[in-house]
C-alpha cells in the first residue's frame, strides 16, 4: 500500500474493484514503470479513467433507454448531424478499428484505453452541447440516437477488448 508493502492481485482487486485494477495496468505500455494509484482507483469521480469510462457508457445506456426515448430506427443517412463535437465524435468513433489494428500490431493494448478516455471525453463534450432527445425533431433526435448506439456498441467493444464491464447502472 502506501508504505512500500506488497499486496496480492486478490487483495488489490478486493479494495479497488477487478475493473480498475485490470483497466490501471492495461493503461500502462508494457515494460514501463508503474506506481498504482490506490487513491485515484477506489474514487467514483471523473478524475478515476475507468469510472470515467464506464460513466460514459451508462450515460448512454440511459439515453436510448429512458422512457420517453423515441423507438429507434436505423437512418438512412446521417446529414442532419452537423455540430461540430457530433462531428468529432464520429472521427473518434470512425478511428476504432484502426486503434485495434494498432494494439494487435504494435503489441500495446494501453492504446485501448487512450482510445476510451478520448472517447469518453467527446462523447461526453457531445451531450453537454446537444440535445439528443428533442421531441420538437424527431428526425434529428433519431440520428443523434444513432450517433449514440454507435459510440455505445464501440464503447462496449473496447471495453470488452481490455475485459472491463461495461454497467447499464453505476
Amino acid at each position: 500500500k502506501r508504505t512500500g508493502n506488497a499486496i496480492t492481485i486478490r487483495e488489490l482487486c478486493e479494495d479497488v474493484g477487478v475493473d480498475a485494477a485490470r483497466y490501471f495496468f492495461v493503461s500502462k505500455e508494457v515494460g514501463t514503470h508503474m506506481d498504482f494509484d490506490m487513491g485515484l482507483a477506489r474514487q467514483k469521480t471523473n478524475d478515476n479513467p475507468v469510472y470515467y469510462a464506464q460513466y460514459a457508457y451508462t450515460r448512454m445506456y440511459n439515453i436510448l433507454n429512458r422512457e420517453d426515448a423515441p423507438e429507434f430506427h436505423m437512418p438512412e443517412s446521417y446529414d442532419l448531424l452537423k455540430d461540430p463535437k457530433e462531428m468529432a465524435l464520429l472521427k473518434q468513433i470512425s478511428e476504432f478499428p484502426k486503434t485495434v489494428a494498432d494494439c494487435a500490431k504494435y503489441r500495446a493494448p494501453n492504446r485501448i484505453c487512450g482510445y476510451l478516455q478520448q472517447l469518453a471525453r467527446d462523447f461526453h463534450s457531445y451531450y453537454n452541447s446537444c440535445r439528443v432527445l428533442d421531441p420538437e425533431n424527431p428526425e434529428l433526435t433519431n440520428e443523434r440516437m444513432g450517433l449514440v448506439k454507435a459510440c455505445m456498441t464501440v464503447m462496449k467493444n473496447a471495453l470488452d477488448l481490455i475485459g472491463v464491464s461495461a454497467p447499464e447502472k453505476m
